[in-house]
């Protein structure tokens, strides 16, 4: 009848012990400390990471219909790199605004 008794309390024992463990364990899982680094994301596509192209130049005495088409083409390449410029700022303020805000 003693062996039964000291079989059970062995068992408890070794049940309690294993409970014991993995408690420890999952509390020692808990308070290990992890460096979480966080990287901001690069731009979308690489068209917003080329310069804009240098405007044109007259040559030496233009005529008039070269004065008129130098214009033109340097007014579009203008609104062209603005246009990307506006979406680059919009971009990296709405990217700047998530990053910031994700830490709190």
């Amino acid at each position: 009848m003693q062996d039964h008794r000291d079989q059970g309390r062995i068992s408890s024992l070794i049940i309690i012990a294993i409970i014991a463990m993995i408690v420890l364990a999952m509390c020692g899982g808990c308070a290990t400390v992890v460096p979480v680094t966080a990287r901001f994301p690069s731009p979308p596509g690489e068209t917003y990471q080329q310069a804009c192209p240098d405007l044109q130049k007259l040559k030496d005495q233009p005529q008039l219909s070269d004065v008129s088409r130098t214009i033109n083409i340097n007014y579009s390449t203008y609104y062209e790199c603005a246009v990307k410029l506006d979406t680059w700022i919009q971009w990296y303020s709405a990217q700047k605004l998530i990053f910031e805000s994700a830490g709190k």
